[in-house]
């Protein structure tokens, strides 16, 4: 017998989880591939390394052809007592193409013939037709396998230390040439915008099409943004512009930048820094300090449009000045951090307008960063953490201080490997005392190492920095604390060593990031995590899984499926120990335990260098911060959560002032968002008496690229408190009224607004609801419902986004509600056993495609309702259907649901209750399909 089947890299999953789970059960292995590349390669150490426990030996041929193997891959592989290696050598008329995975079983052989070589593209995200067949030892397909794998071996040469020198010479020499190199004529006419230059310049477009004159872009260092701000300057044709950062490199980087894109244009570039002084030209490129002394020298109106580079900065005086001085058509800020001071706001200065922010997954997933390949290492025995506040620091540095784990730490190190020929080392340590002592070890060692912190010259900095960057110097490590977490860009950085147990999810990502910059001379980061036994070990996997929402069950099915959701070749990898370490925690922590929020709060006011965050937008600064939401569910408004956790005396004075109270409980209690209309309307009228239809239009459209009038209408209509009920009525204040097509601002809250304190609350609450709005939905319009695939929802929100007109809180309780032809299914897959129900629910996927659904048990087919569900594409019927896995994870939170899209009747069986087979209109994508059916 004959198995078949197709091999695709995708959603579904790759070529490297079936080469991984094929080492893990074999009894003998052969490969032969055109090309290894060291990429490829690394992400296969661990599979080879197991089988050789096993006793499992394997053969590889490779070849010669256009000389893409590496000779460091060959290298690596030669280290294998269990792997005999072989070379073809090809010439100009022999090429060898060959793609072929063969594994020996006891009583079956499996072989895999396709397009993949050994590079992490071809493992993991390029589109590869590979085919699989399973078959018997005596077929003759097999028989023909083997016996051409065995004449290709016979004619390839043993790859010996000698044959690899001798290839590794001759790639060095002709390395110079060019010869290897694809050469590209850049013509500045033909550069084309990544997609998130093209989403950042749409969006800037629009927010200036509806009159704002300020905008804000986040994206990583790496990623573009000066590029992106060419390409819109290119778009807005200024008479002159004004481009401003603090460091002259980033300004001459700038300028050539922009010369290179705008050659044709007519414009005249130049420097005014302190040596250089080109005011008289189009386009002036100046740091902040040069232009902040010759600033009256220019007229206000002077410039169309302004770049302030490294916003982040922008809250300084001699930033201020210049914003304050300037009148410009339109400003834009670009930062990696918006990071905020004391006296200033960053995104205040630029309007609270955020055209784009680009966060790690998507930086990964438009391929702006390099991938990296994480491997998470069970930590030696002889560091005990686990009785340890990881927060004492000086504790934690003595038990990190042992030898036998420095000798681990190079073991591991040396294993793994790096990509490029001089390794670029980041190793993050607990503190100065453990940066210097693992940079006196490992100079002891034969490894050149030295240490930095925070109080080191930024000379000094440089010096190190520049020494590690240089081919040709010794220096391959730099250990340091936390300085290199952010703003200091390596491009080159090959490897990250986490040497310190991870008590935040934004330092883990932040010095993740410190190598994952593009690199002429590397093609992937490589990062080693040393795991240890402390109590916060699961915080690696909230920053590793990078979800806008988690609960224990997404958690728990990322780390076992080697978190799946990260995109392109990026590879994550636990090893059993730490994976069974981590789960076993997730199990027991309560992510909604006022103790769990207040540990979380806690760091995050640390990461804001001590200070009380006081504001809801102060956590879309770090990648990785909290969910400031689950603070207000805990509590019905940040504030509260603030005054309970901080104990403030004039948090509680303000809060004592029960208008205030009762306005930012109600405005808070619709965060997140899922409609952004309320929101839009809201933020007008915090400036203006009253808005009318097409200004309310008008104010949307800058946040989404559609909306229609009943949706507007009907905001209008629940801003108005139309759908509300009889207790929240009497309870909520009325802080908006609807009338004669105008809703206008109560005297409650135009009293309230009065008060700056009060004002900047409730401002704050508005934009941090529109700005993760914009994080989460885009500027898409998602229609009416306005429903987005695979967001969560709870039961109400179907009444807010289908503009249901009666009391909203009437949809709950059943598993079936409905508004007109509207029908939305809510469905719980795992029944809680203690529910004794007279019916044993059928609710299940069959395949990511089709899904069986049981009704209510007393509905019948002959009835209207049941017609509308079994033929509901003939009868014009839309059913919606919400899954969740679990009613409750956590003790005291109902889950909420995840939309799936719309399903559609082709199957129905029964009466009271009806079961139906729908076929759903979107497939389930295979990482949440996994989510939803396995338990773990």
């Amino acid at each position: 017998m004959i198995e078949e089947k197709l091999i695709v890299n995708s959603e579904r999953g790759n070529l490297l989880t079936e080469l991984t789970k094929s080492m893990s059960e074999c009894v003998s292995f052969y490969f032969s591939v055109a090309f290894i590349n060291f990429s490829g390669l690394q992400l296969l150490l661990d599979p080879i390394k197991e089988a050789a426990d096993r006793g499992v030996k394997g053969k590889i041929i490779t070849s010669t052809y256009l000389n893409f193997t590496d000779a460091k891959a060959l290298e690596k592989l030669k280290e294998f007592c269990n792997v005999d290696l072989k070379v073809f050598v090809t010439d100009k008329e022999l090429g060898f193409h060959t793609k072929a995975y063969i594994f020996e079983y006891s009583d079956s052989y499996k072989v895999i013939i396709g397009s993949s070589n050994i590079t992490q593209s071809a493992l993991k995200s390029n589109i590869e037709w590979n085919v699989e067949i399973i078959s018997k030892h005596d077929a003759n397909f097999i028989k023909d396998v083997l016996k051409e794998y065995d004449y290709l071996w016979n004619t390839s040469v043993d790859a010996d230390a000698d044959f690899i020198k001798r290839y590794e010479d001759f790639l060095k020499n002709i390395q110079g040439s060019g010869w290897r190199k694809q050469l590209i004529y850049e013509n500045s006419e033909y550069i084309v915008p990544n997609r998130m230059q093209k989403k950042a310049t749409e969006n800037l477009e629009r927010l200036r099409y509806y009159g704002e004159k300020k905008a804000l872009v986040i994206a990583a260092t790496g990623t573009g943004k000066t590029y992106m701000s060419a390409f819109d300057v290119k778009r807005f044709k200024p008479k002159k512009l004004l481009f401003v950062v603090h460091r002259e490199e980033i300004l001459r980087k700038a300028k050539e930048t922009f010369e290179k894109l705008l050659p044709n244009e007519g414009y005249t570039f130049g420097l005014l820094t302190g040596n250089q002084k080109q005011k008289n030209v189009d386009f002036v490129f100046s740091t902040n300090l040069s232009i902040n002394n010759c600033l009256y020298e220019f007229d206000r109106e002077e410039f169309d449009y302004i770049i302030i580079d490294e916003a982040h900065h922008a809250t300084s005086s001699t930033y201020q000045r210049i914003l304050e001085y300037f009148n410009p058509k339109f400003t834009l800020g670009m930062t990696a951090t918006p990071e905020r001071s004391d006296s200033y706001n960053v995104f205040d200065l630029f309007d609270n307008n955020v055209a784009l922010e680009v966060r790690l997954h998507d930086a990964l997933e438009d391929e702006l960063v390099i991938p990296f390949h994480y491997f998470g290492i069970t930590d030696i025995d002889a560091v005990d953490l686990s009785d340890v506040s990881i927060d004492n620091i000086a504790e934690v540095t003595k038990r990190l201080k042992v030898n036998e784990r420095v000798d681990f730490i190079i073991e591991k190190m040396n294993f793994y490997d790096f990509d490029g020929e001089k390794r670029k080392c980041l190793g993050f340590c607990a503190s100065i005392e453990h940066a210097r002592y693992m940079s006196d070890e490992f100079n002891n060692r034969g490894f050149k190492s030295v240490y930095l912190y925070g109080e080191d010259s930024s000379e000094k900095r440089t010096q190190y920095i520049n020494r590690l960057e240089n081919d040709q110097d010794e220096l391959e490590f730099i250990f340091t604390v936390d300085i290199f977490n952010e703003g200091v860009d390596i491009p080159s950085v090959n490897t990250v060593l986490m040497l310190r147990p991870t008590n935040s999810p934004i330092i883990f990502i932040q010095q993740l990031g410190r190598g994952l910059r593009k690199h002429a001379n590397k093609n992937f980061l490589t990062v080693l995590d040393f795991i240890g036994n402390h109590n916060k070990t699961f915080l690696i996997a909230l920053a590793l899984n990078g979800s806008r929402y988690y609960d224990k069950e997404s958690l728990k099915v990322a780390i076992a499926t080697g978190f799946a959701n990260i995109p392109g070749c990026t590879h994550i990898q636990m090893d059993k120990i730490s994976q069974e370490r981590i789960l076993a925690q997730i199990d027991q922590e309560n992510f909604n335990s006022l103790k769990y929020l207040k540990e979380e709060y806690y760091e995050f006011k640390q990461m804001n260098q001590g200070r009380i965050p006081y504001l809801l937008i102060d956590y879309l600064k770090f990648d990785g911060a909290p969910d400031p939401t689950k603070f207000i569910s805990k509590e019905k408004s940040y504030l509260h959560f603030l005054a309970k956790v901080e104990k403030e005396e004039e948090l509680k004075r303000l809060l004592s002032y029960e208008p205030f109270e009762a306005i930012i409980k109600e405005l808070s209690s619709k965060l997140p968002l899922k409609r952004v209309y309320d929101f839009a309307i809201i933020k007008y009228l915090l400036d203006h008496d009253e808005i009318n239809l097409q200004q309310a239009k008008n104010e949307i459209l800058k946040l989404v690229k559609h909306v229609d009038e009943d949706s507007i209408i009907h905001a209008f209509e629940f801003l108005n408190q139309d759908y509300y009920d009889r207790l929240q009525v009497v309870n909520i204040p009325k802080i908006f009224s609807y009338q004669n097509g105008l809703v206008v601002k109560t005297e409650l809250l135009n009293n309230i607004l009065q008060n700056d304190v009060f004002r900047q609350y409730i401002e704050d609450i508005v934009s941090y609801g529109i700005f993760r709005y914009e994080r989460e939905y885009r500027e898409e319009y998602y229609g009416v419902p306005h429903f987005k695939l695979y967001e969560q929802y709870q039961m109400v929100d179907a009444a807010l986004l289908s503009n249901y007109r009666k009391t909203h809180s009437s949809f709950r309780g059943s598993g079936l509600v409905v508004n007109g032809k509207e029908f939305f299914l809510y469905i719980d897959l795992h029944k809680e056993e203690n529910i004794k129900d007279s019916i044993n629910y059928k609710d299940k996927f069959i395949d990511p495609g089709h899904f069986q659904w049981q009704s209510v048990n007393n509905t019948s087919q002959h009835t209207e309702r049941g017609q509308d569900l079994v033929r509901n594409k003939q009868r014009g019927v839309n059913l919606h259907l919400f899954v969740r896995k679990y009613k409750e994870i956590d003790r005291g939170k109902t889950e909420p649901y995840i939309y799936i899209g719309k399903g559609n009747s082709i199957k129905y069986e029964g009466n009271k209750p009806i079961t139906v087979l729908l076929e759903l209109e979107h497939q389930i994508p295979p990482v949440l399909y996994t989510e939803l059916t396995e338990k773990v």
